[in-house]
């Protein structure tokens, strides 16, 4: 499963750069295009941004600090993936998008200035722009809360039942 993880994370990341590529070949001298719309409503559009930032542009300029969150994070991460990844394929596909989102944001940041692009941005409601590593981030985040919630605790239960069904028989 590690193998299937580590694939995941390199073409997630190299997707998120391919789309990142074109957003600033295409879509920056534009600045923003309608993308989804139906009939007068706005849905998504695509809209060239260079976040300095973090989440909501929380953190604006600090540029070493994200880096070095950011590279904690997916240490904390790549450690669970190793040691844990194979409890669950939940926790394997909730570490790859999460491993596969930070990379992604942290290439821009080291490469592009301390700036992550982001394009897409929500129009039927006030919303933050954001990019693909940021879904995978979120996905991943939300899949992970699902893990601990849900799934952990039944693999405790049951690796409890297991050893003290050893401890009788012995």
């Amino acid at each position: 499963m590690l193998i299937a993880a580590l694939i995941g994370i390199i073409l997630l990341t190299a997707a998120d750069q391919l789309i990142k590529y074109w957003v600033v070949q295409d879509l920056k001298p534009v600045g923003s295009v309608p993308f989804l719309h139906i009939g007068d409503h706005k849905i998504l559009d695509l809209t060239y941004l260079e976040n300095n930032g973090a989440v909501f542009s929380s953190f604006a300029g600090m540029r070493w600090l994200l880096v070095g969150t950011t590279v904690i994070l997916m240490a904390f991460c790549a450690y669970w993936l190793v040691r844990h990844g194979k409890k669950s394929k939940l926790l394997t596909v909730s570490l790859t998008l999460i491993l596969s989102g930070g990379l992604g944001n942290l290439i821009d940041r080291l490469f592009r200035g301390g700036l992550v692009v982001d394009y897409l941005e929500v129009k039927l409601f006030h919303f933050a722009v954001f990019n693909f590593a940021d879904c995978c981030v979120v996905i991943g985040v939300v899949l992970f809360a699902i893990y601990f919630l849900f799934v952990e605790p039944k693999l405790n239960s049951k690796a409890k039942a297991t050893a003290e069904g050893e401890q009788k028989n012995a």
